[in-house]
């Protein structure tokens, strides 16, 4: 989170904020954060609004999905929940929120006090803080999706989002608004290509200081190819984020401003029974996972690690998706 440092003089700054939509790259549902975030291709159920809108139209019935992690020892709640809806024959429509936020931050900006015991705001004067002035607020971020996806044809689907922006640190907050684009291309019934361009005409974030965070445009591309095996389905699929916020070391690999970073994942899916997933993430992060395929519901786990980085604590996601699997709710013409 954001240090409390406001913009002083009231004079409006903006500039390229780096990493100012991390929390929004986190990634949604177990299922795809299993696979490492390699799910650009892969994109097919009520999650598609966020990893890439393209992927939406391929869903034939209502879906709804929620899904909750603590992270860091819980300190950071991550939570989603979204709904998807086919409309007519070739187009879903879906909404998605995301809230990624610290509770109960201790302020002691009012709390400090001198050797006389008077309040101080001087921080050279502190002698100790005075517990009984200790204030508490939230760090907050929030997403809304709004996605429109449709399918041209059997090999070509588009999509797009009208993403809002809300987050909140103590007494101040910011407002944005973004827009992405996904595409998806079937050359054949076993391979897909995906690509959703993030943030594409870069999102202005303002905050009520008068400072504006732009937040630059990301590119996912990914594809993904399926194999029958083993009286399954196994799906190996590979994603490269490219970003530029000129990362340099904080990635994989990098020209200049420009960086990139790969995820991998592998998904083995047993008579749409059970699915056991593993996969690589942007972040060094090893994950695995499986999941459980009942009537009308799917229950998915991935957990994570940070490879050569004990000391952060294991992260467990657990995501439940429901399906209006029923003949009055199927897309019509299926």
């Amino acid at each position: 989170m954001a240090a409390l440092v406001p913009v002083a003089g009231g004079q409006a700054q903006t500039g390229i904020a780096k990493y100012a939509g991390e929390f929004i790259s986190t990634g949604v549902g177990a299922r795809a954060l299993a696979m490492g975030g390699a799910f650009v291709a892969l994109a097919n159920d009520v999650t598609a609004g966020y990893w890439n809108p393209a992927g939406l139209s391929r869903i034939n019935y209502p879906e709804f999905i929620l899904m909750h992690d603590s992270e860091f020892g819980s300190l950071v709640n991550h939570d989603y929940g979204a709904v998807a809806i086919p409309v007519g024959t070739s187009t879903s429509l879906g909404l998605s929120i995301i809230r990624v936020g610290v509770d109960d931050i201790a302020d002691t900006r009012n709390a400090g006090v001198d050797a006389n015991g008077n309040l101080t705001y001087d921080p050279t004067q502190f002698t100790r803080v005075d517990p009984g002035r200790v204030t508490y607020f939230n760090a907050a971020d929030w997403a809304l999706y709004f996605t429109y996806s449709h399918r041209q044809n059997e090999t070509f689907s588009y999509g797009a989002n009208v993403k809002l922006i809300r987050r909140d640190l103590a007494e101040y907050s910011a407002m944005g608004i973004g827009f992405d684009i996904g595409f998806l291309y079937c050359p054949f019934e076993n391979l897909s290509f995906g690509a959703n361009l993030q943030d594409i005409t870069t999102t202005l974030v303002a905050w009520n200081t008068g400072r504006n965070d732009l937040i630059s445009p990301t590119v996912k591309i990914g594809s993904a190819y399926f194999i029958d095996l083993l009286g399954g389905r196994i799906a190996p699929a590979t994603d490269f984020d490219i970003r530029f916020e000129n990362r340099k070391s904080a990635s994989e690999a990098h020209i200049g401003p420009v960086s990139f970073d790969f995820h991998g994942g592998l998904e083995y899916e047993f008579r749409n029974l059970i699915a056991l997933r593993a996969g690589y993430s942007d972040v060094k992060q090893l994950t695995l996972g499986a999941g459980v395929h009942l009537p009308k519901l799917n229950i998915d786990y991935s957990f994570a690690r940070f490879a050569g980085a004990e000391q952060l604590d294991n992260t467990h996601r657990i995501s439940i998706m429901f399906t209006l699997e029923a003949e009055q709710f199927k897309r019509s013409g299926e």
